[in-house]
């Protein structure tokens, strides 16, 4: 798993390279880990970077959960960005949830 996630360290610092992406970072839920892309409001996720995300393996995570294909990965918006989730397809369901009572 560590080379994995320097590769991913790696595809998160070349993200933060272009001028609309205001911030990306690794992030984990219960059971995936995801990528955090947040990019600058009223653009639009690069076509390349979009291409380096699929690439090393990630998918949008709107078109996990439903039977439209389309690839939507945008969930809101934080501060002046929108913030677009995308799931680690190798390693998704893998991490274990913890709940503490």
């Amino acid at each position: 798993m560590g080379d994995r996630r320097e590769t991913l360290v790696a595809v998160t610092e070349q993200l933060q390279e272009y001028d609309v992406i205001t911030d990306a970072f690794l992030a984990k839920s219960f059971t995936d880990r995801l990528l955090i892309v947040d990019v600058t409001e009223g653009e639009q996720l690069p076509a390349d970077a979009l291409e380096l995300i699929r690439e090393h393996d990630f998918q949008a995570i709107d078109s996990l959960d439903t039977d439209d294909k389309r690839p939507r990965s945008a969930v809101g918006d934080v501060g002046g960005a929108t913030r677009h989730h995308f799931v680690d397809m190798q390693t998704r369901g893998t991490h274990q949830s913890y709940v503490v009572s």
